[in-house]
């Protein structure tokens, strides 16, 4: 009988369908990781690969909601002006033992402490190791601790400068991935610091055993995982960039789990009695958003005319074939605070054109940006884009679509080098400051996580308000405030919420797609 293709491109020496000692799982993912420190980087191809399965934080997210568990801290508490925070750390939690590193103590406050201080203090000797650390930057982490002090080895203490609501929720993202003091000195000592961030060892469910860019990336369960070892022995992310594809694997039994599948085949998935299709409404946001550093770009006029020219219902029927809603704010409407009250821009080529003309913008030549890779809230890109541009070729724009590989991409994007772009936002933890602050907010247009760099001070000051508010009531009257001066001044056109759907072999069990986008392996995870 003919070998399945990745049984033989990965080595595993068996068909997915056929008798194992080992239970092994593949995950036919969408690209490759930007590399193996969440920290580092902002896209779920990179945290997929990383901190949901290498990795733990201090709180965790309970799988399949936003609601804030223990994670390495079993409990926690915090002083009643919001400025303090103490963590009771879990003890006997064991680090990987991989071939780079033999640990020789368990987890304690001073991996803790390595992780933050790392991001924080520009004087730490692995704080310039490895490049920015984008999410600490665009949520202004730096302004807002004031110390982290090591009470005893199972005690740490946060001190902030200012309350911040959304702490112990941010700090259960993926960035804040804690990771090894000791290896950190184990590799110092040796001259090779760089290994931290590309030979990771964490306290995770999955111990990293391979990895070949743009082929697979191969995982062994944690035998001492603190919260008990996975049901599945082996775990395989078998990169796979084009969606049809992985579908194939996945009809195939050669994967037995698939993201960001062509809407096209839903229909044939929905049907096929060996794959379980899986649907939740996204918590998320597709966008495109212009850079208003750049002319005509910094003129509000344009960017309303441009948000009119564009067809969002044809987007919505062509590219999402229906599987989602027309986004007008900045978050998406299951999320609390959401403003209906606020009224999108209709379709209307005829003003868009009066509206340039009125601002004095002719023949202009501009380009669009597009992504590489499918995503949750866009998945395709590239369809998305031809849509776009014809729809600006009607006012007079001409718009060169372009594109790099996912990395890349991002970076330049941060670097600002687009005038429009292509991107979205899945959320991390449930908070409208989630997406608003870190995507929006000034201190993200500096450091790179606001694509459109855009700095309004009004919309800012709501924003930090609401931060400080304890009141979820209060905070909804901010937010609400502050998407009305988001639609008005437009540095974004608003395209789509999508639902997101997850097609998942019948031989496994236990999977749920979870609402902040992670596709997690672990927690009840088995194959029958």
């Amino acid at each position: 009988m003919k070998k399945t293709l990745l049984a033989a491109g990965l080595g595993l020496g068996l068909a997915l369908t056929g008798v194992a000692q080992a239970k092994t799982l593949v995950f036919c993912s969408e690209g490759s990781p930007e590399g193996f420190n969440p920290a580092l980087y902002s896209s779920g191809t990179t945290f997929d690969a990383s901190s949901q399965t290498i990795y733990n934080r201090i709180v965790q997210f309970e799988t399949g909601t936003t609601k804030v568990i223990p994670g390495l801290a079993e409990s926690w508490s915090a002083s009643a002006d919001g400025l303090e925070y103490t963590f009771n750390l879990r003890k006997g939690v064991k680090f990987h033992t991989t071939d780079n590193f033999t640990p020789t103590r368990d987890f304690n406050a001073d991996d803790i402490l390595f992780t933050y201080n790392r991001m924080w203090k520009e004087d730490h000797p692995y704080h310039d190791v490895g490049g920015e650390y984008l999410y600490f930057g665009w949520m202004d982490m730096g302004s807002l601790l004031k110390s982290i002090d090591k009470i005893d080895d199972y005690t740490v203490k946060f001190t902030l400068t200012r309350p911040e609501s959304p702490f112990v929720s941010n700090l259960a993202m993926d960035f804040a991935s804690v990771l090894s003091a000791e290896y950190a000195d184990n590799l110092a000592a040796a001259g090779r610091k760089d290994d931290i961030d590309h030979k990771p060892v964490g306290t995770g469910p999955f111990v990293l055993q391979s990895y070949i860019k743009d082929a697979f990336i191969r995982y062994t369960a944690h035998d001492d995982y603190w919260d008990g070892r996975s049901n599945i022995d082996k775990l395989v992310f078998a990169i796979t960039v084009d969606n049809s594809v992985r579908y194939q694997k996945l009809k195939a039994g050669e994967c037995h789990v698939m993201p960001y599948p062509n809407p096209a085949d839903l229909a044939a998935m929905e049907a096929d009695p060996d794959i379980n299709l899986m649907r939740q409404e996204g918590l998320n946001v597709g966008y495109l958003a212009f850079n208003t550093e750049k002319p005509p770009f910094d003129q509000k006029i344009v960017r309303q005319a441009l948000n009119i020219a564009i067809d969002k219902q044809a987007i919505l029927d062509v590219v999402f074939e229906g599987a989602g809603s027309i986004a007008k704010n900045p978050i998406p409407p299951t999320m609390w605070s959401y403003n209906d009250a606020v009224v999108d821009y209709a379709y209307d080529p005829a003003k868009a054109k009066a509206m340039l003309d009125l601002a004095g913008v002719s023949g202009l030549k501009t380009n669009i940006w597009a992504m590489p890779v499918q995503r949750p809230y866009n998945p395709n890109a590239r369809r998305m884009a031809e849509l776009i541009q014809a729809d600006w070729a009607k006012v007079g724009v001409d718009a060169e679509i372009v594109t790099y590989e996912w990395g890349e991409y991002l970076q330049r994007s941060r670097d600002g080098e687009h005038d429009t772009m292509l991107l979205g936002w899945t959320g991390d933890n449930g908070d409208p400051d989630n997406f608003m602050y870190v995507l929006l907010g000034c201190e993200a247009a500096t450091s790179g996580g606001n694509r459109a760099r855009w700095c309004n001070k009004p919309f800012d000051y709501l924003l930090r308000q609401a931060k400080q508010k304890t009141d979820q009531a209060e905070r909804t009257e901010l937010y609400e405030m502050a998407q009305e001066i988001f639609k008005d001044e437009a540095p974004w056109v608003t395209i789509a919420h999508s639902i997101v759907f997850k097609p998942v072999r019948k031989e496994v069990t236990g999977f749920i797609v979870h609402p902040l986008g992670s596709h997690i392996f672990y927690d009840g995870v088995d194959l029958k």
